[in-house]
């Protein structure tokens, strides 16, 4: 029984990996490539990766987009870098690129950025984050205005005010 459950186990894995070499996995190949590309140029693991600054960007990349408990305070209260790998584990593709086309996030999480992206982009942004599984924990919930955060925090401070004239 247990041979004829192997047989039949190879068997699949061959018609899976004989099934991948057709054009179809070559595209998403090529796809999850463009959207690690565009997550290392576009800063996103500065903030949403622990230590990714600190570590002169050698921190493996397993451990990359699972968010970050530092607080960035202002005047908008409390922004936390989401755990990228948690949010788009419960969202399908057409979910991801309606929250990126509306979305617009407080300081410091440069929204625009992924909203100006064509929509093949933000596919293959989707795409990487996606490929990289579900990992670490929740970060924490933004806080309003006037709340206090716990450390580790930056403040973010106001941009002086334009002269008149």
């Amino acid at each position: 029984m247990r041979l004829v459950a192997a047989v039949r186990f190879t068997a699949l894995l061959a018609i899976g990996m004989a099934l991948c070499a057709l054009p179809a996995c070559a595209q998403n190949a090529a796809q999850i490539a463009r959207g690690r590309y565009l997550i290392k140029i576009g800063g996103c693991n500065d903030c949403h990766t622990d230590g990714f600054a600190q570590s002169d960007a050698k921190t493996p990349e397993k451990d990359w987009l699972e968010g970050s408990a530092l607080g960035f305070y202002g005047p908008w209260g409390t922004t936390y870098a989401t755990n990228l790998r948690l949010l788009i584990g419960h969202m399908t593709e057409a979910q991801w690129l309606e929250l990126v086309r509306t979305t617009q996030s407080n300081p410091p999480m440069p929204w625009w950025a992924l909203r100006w992206m064509t929509p093949q982009d933000q596919q293959a942004v989707y795409a990487y984050i996606r490929s990289l599984g579900p990992a670490g924990k929740e970060t924490p919930q933004d806080l309003p205005p006037g709340v206090s955060p716990p450390p580790p925090v930056l403040s973010w401070p106001m941009p002086p005010a334009k002269a008149p004239g």
